[in-house]
Formats: C-alpha cells, structure tokens, sequence
C-alpha cells in the first residue's frame, strides 16, 4: 500500500498532519521530499476548543461566574 501524508519534521520526529491508515508497529519505508507548503494551517481558537471534546453543562457560556465563584454550582 501507498499513501503520500504531510508531515512536519520537529527536531526529532515527524509529525503527520493527518491520522496514518496503517496499524501500530508496521514497518514503513519513507522517502523524504521538502515542501515549500506552509507546516501547519492556523486554527482558530474555537476550532481547537471544540477538538478538545470538553464535556460539562450546556449553560457555561451564560453563567460562567456563577461556576467559577459559586460553589453551589461546581
């Protein structure tokens, strides 16, 4: 199988922009081509804060004081 993946090389690993489609500890050949692409896309704050996947009450937004400052809520 064959798959061409961006990736950007960190110092010490490379690091795919996208999950790979092969099992852990599979043996891989690479073959190593610079890109004059940009490393990494920005993302917006809302993007990574939905990627965190943070569970909690569906009124956070319109009462966060209360749940900081009030322990009755916390």
């Amino acid at each position: 199988m064959q798959q061409v993946i961006d990736a950007t090389f960190d110092g010490k690993v490379l690091l795919p922009e996208h999950p790979l489609k092969i099992k852990p500890n599979t043996r891989v050949r690479l073959t190593i081509e610079t890109s004059d692409k940009p490393s990494k896309k920005k993302r917006s704050f809302l993007q990574t804060a939905k990627s965190l996947k943070i569970d909690g009450p569906s009124d956070w937004s319109e009462n966060f004081e209360e749940y900081m400052y009030d322990k009755d809520k916390s």
